[in-house]
């Protein structure tokens, strides 16, 4: 009971933090906005310095206690995750061939306010990059199982519980306060109430998109495992309004493993390996999202949508990079820029617009991609448990 009170306050925090973000952001002045850039860039360091050992932390035991479906189940992810991004990217670009021509998309964005320069930094370098931390994850875990290292075992678990620690007493509760700054910021700049009216059509209907897929994902992993998809999914609020303040898969970690927890329909070694592995290598919001774009761009600087055959080897490039791609902000137009400019053949005015129009619902594509984790967690505990009881 206690532990569902925390859960219901937690996202109560979140959504007033976006509101008091966005409230501070419109009546600041430039002196109170030079206060809070330091504090969101030092809580921002702090949270990305953790999430590495939180990737470490959680599925290296994970995988430990898998077993021998270790090796099948990192494949059968991995697979997942790059069926999930390409099958939301053909699905979008196949809305955008249909849609955006019927669009009349205004190309004009308004310039954004300055931001003053921060008034100091405290910077706080991971020890190790997100994908460093889950390719040794990765290889710890398997090694240790392969080994059957007892031992090691046993430390893994132990840093599994730190890491717990550290999330529950220092992580969620600075959370509220990291996505009010960032707001604040987006409010004080203009990228709320300047620049998203000009591609709001387009933004309404990738959001419409995102919770199509949602759903397609919930009934596909509801149908593989054998339970109600909306047991697991109804427990995703905090997760979705953490995602939509942090703009980042990785921090927003450590509420999607509570969050799964809470739902009770996983069992315990699945949503260890899965939520965390799913963090870093399921994008398809942002797929999904960044196809539909590029095609926008497209229509507006060059005057008309890339070719089908064009559109199709960028999505089976795109998914391969989102695969790979850091869960922060901007992770995978970033990763992918190289594909925007040789694939696309887009120029420095294209990958700048891209950008721009990308960071506006970089929000909702990330809660995208960490809601559909779930359902991703929940197709890999279907399969697996079946293999289990067979």
């Amino acid at each position: 009971m206690e532990k569902e009170k925390k859960g219901d306050t937690l996202i109560i925090k979140l959504i007033l933090g976006v509101i008091a973000g966005i409230i501070i952001g419109l009546v600041a002045t430039e002196k109170v906005i030079s206060v809070i850039l330091p504090i969101k860039f030092f809580l921002g360091e702090l949270i990305f310095f953790v999430v590495p050992f939180i990737i470490i932390g959680f599925i290296a035991p994970a995988i430990t206690q898998l077993k021998s479906n270790a090796s099948k189940m990192l494949l059968t992810m991995l697979g997942l995750s790059y069926l999930s991004s390409i099958g939301a990217a053909f699905f979008s670009a196949t809305a955008g061939y249909a849609l955006i021509p019927k669009l009349n998309i205004v190309s004009t964005v308004e310039g954004l306010k300055e931001l003053p320069p921060l008034l100091f930094k405290v910077q706080i370098p991971p020890a190790i990059s997100v994908m460093g931390a889950l390719v040794l994850a990765l290889l710890m875990g398997l090694a240790v199982v392969w080994t059957n290292s007892k031992r090691t075992e046993e430390l893994l678990n132990e840093f599994n519980n730190i890491m717990l620690m550290i999330v529950n007493k220092i992580i969620i509760p600075i959370l509220p306060i990291f996505i009010a700054a960032t707001f604040a910021t987006l409010a004080y700049e203009g990228s709320i109430t300047k620049q998203l009216p000009v591609f709001l059509k387009v933004i309404l209907i990738v959001l419409v998109g995102h919770y199509i897929w949602i759903t397609v994902l919930y009934i596909i992993g509801g149908i593989v495992s054998g339970k109600n998809p909306w047991s697991l999914l109804k427990h995703y609020g905090p997760a979705y309004m953490t995602a939509v303040g942090t703009m980042s898969s990785a921090a927003t970690l450590p509420v999607s493993l509570k969050c799964v927890r809470k739902s009770g329909v996983l069992d315990e070694e699945i949503t260890n390996f899965a939520i965390p592995l799913g963090a870093t290598t399921h994008l398809c919001g942002s797929v999904l999202t960044e196809t539909f774009f590029v095609m926008v761009v497209s229509k507006i600087l060059y005057g008309d949508l890339p070719p089908v055959g064009t559109m199709i080897l960028f999505i089976v490039l795109l998914g391969i990079f989102a695969v790979g791609a850091p869960g922060v902000p901007g992770g995978t137009v970033l990763a992918s820029l190289g594909l925007i400019i040789s694939v696309l053949g887009f120029d420095e005015t294209g990958t700048a617009l891209m950008i721009t129009i990308f960071a506006l619902q970089d929000s909702f594509g990330t809660a995208c991609n960490i809601t559909g984790d779930g359902a991703l967690a929940l197709i890999l505990n279907g399969i697996f448990k079946k293999k289990q009881e067979n």
